[in-house]
């Protein structure tokens, strides 16, 4: 506890909590194989809370309320997985025809390069190099999916227990700190169930808007690219560029002018437009209200902690950290580098600069 007697040390205040930020960023790299998941399952309890507490208030029994909800959950999420399956079968079904097209695309391209004075070996060279960078990509998609696989089973099951025991998770944080202000608790249950609920709606919106604009110009498995980038937004800033790079290189490879590449990338920058503009600012609105240069540096250490799901846990989370901050009474500057809502300049303090009163206002001495 601190004594009142003795005076704050600012410095050795902030160099204490770089340590422990320190510490806990190791913690992460060190166990994110159970960091993930239970982080996954944490944003997701928070979300499924108020169904929750509505069946129960219908006198549901907690444990069949809980699985009832998840029951709900995993349908749904079951009906988007099998809809993607089936374009994702159609896709693998095509694909003697595409790599014909393919291989026509890649002589056409080395006859252009070589046009350019790239020899064939320099060519040899830069698709080896090309090659070897995909197989690690590939390589990591397999990992990341066994990892993925083994959080979806787990994920279930934190829920489960997080929603059980939420009544023992408040009661330990205020056994924990006793007489300190608890009512961060609603401002993060009400950030989180706004932010990934209007998410989720963002996701919708763009897989659609992404699906009709490719169906337009006449793309190849419209409806699979318009869903996959839909759903690589949850990786703010970066996810829509990676959606965009499949229908471009469709686009390349299928048609025989370039107009259509063209008109892929014009879909994705009105869409981009929209989803930056209206769409995610009306339908998440302030819920996090992180500043952009807050939220780049949280995806780059999300990134490079803790991989893709670091990527789509960074601004949720730094959300969070800005709402602790905002309760904690030494680290509340904080929060002035972190928020995306203008700050108010100082008055003026010299006399000269402060504006004359108005003699209609000035009572007669």
């Amino acid at each position: 506890m601190h004594d009142p007697q003795r005076p704050f040390d600012r410095l050795d205040y902030i160099y204490k909590l770089f340590v422990v930020i320190a510490l806990t960023l190791v913690a992460m790299v060190w166990a994110g194989d159970i960091i993930i998941p239970f982080a996954f399952a944490g944003i997701l309890s928070v979300v499924m809370q108020p169904l929750v507490k509505r069946l129960e208030a219908r006198r549901v029994a907690p444990a069949l309320a809980i699985s009832l909800v998840l029951f709900m959950t995993i349908v749904v999420l079951g009906l988007l997985i099998w809809l993607m399956v089936g374009q994702i079968m159609g896709l693998v079904a095509d694909l003697p025809n595409l790599q014909a097209k393919l291989e026509a695309f890649i002589n056409q391209t080395s006859s252009t390069l070589r046009e350019f004075g790239i020899s064939t070996v320099d060519q040899n060279k830069m698709v080896a190099d090309a090659m070897s960078t995909v197989s690690a990509f590939l390589a990591a998609i397999v990992l990341s999916t066994t990892n993925v696989l083994s959080a979806l089973v787990q994920i279930p099951i934190y829920i489960f227990l997080l929603l059980i025991y939420r009544d023992k998770f408040q009661a330990f944080f205020l056994a924990l700190l006793p007489g300190r202000e608890f009512g961060w608790k609603k401002d993060v249950e009400r950030v989180i169930q706004g932010y990934i609920s209007g998410l989720f709606l963002v996701t919708m919106i763009v897989a659609a808007l992404n699906t009709v604009g490719l169906l337009i110009v006449g793309i190849d498995h419209a409806i699979f690219f318009g869903i996959l980038s839909g759903v690589l937004t949850i990786i703010p800033y970066v996810g829509i560029i990676i959606g965009a790079l499949f229908p471009i290189l469709m686009a390349l490879i299928t048609k025989d002018s370039i107009w259509y590449t063209l008109g892929v990338i014009i879909v994705f920058t009105i869409v981009q437009f929209l989803e930056g503009n209206f769409i995610t600012p009306r339908i998440t609105g302030s819920k996090v209200s992180i500043n952009a240069l807050a939220a780049i540096i949280a995806l780059l250490i999300g990134s490079k902690v803790l991989g893709i799901a670091g990527m789509i846990l960074a601004v949720p989370g730094i959300g969070l950290v800005k709402i602790l901050l905002t309760y904690s009474h030494h680290l509340k500057p904080f929060v002035i580098l972190l928020e995306d809502t203008p700050t108010q300049k100082e008055l003026p303090s010299d006399p000269e600069q402060t504006p004359p009163e108005d003699p209609s206002t000035v009572s007669p001495s």
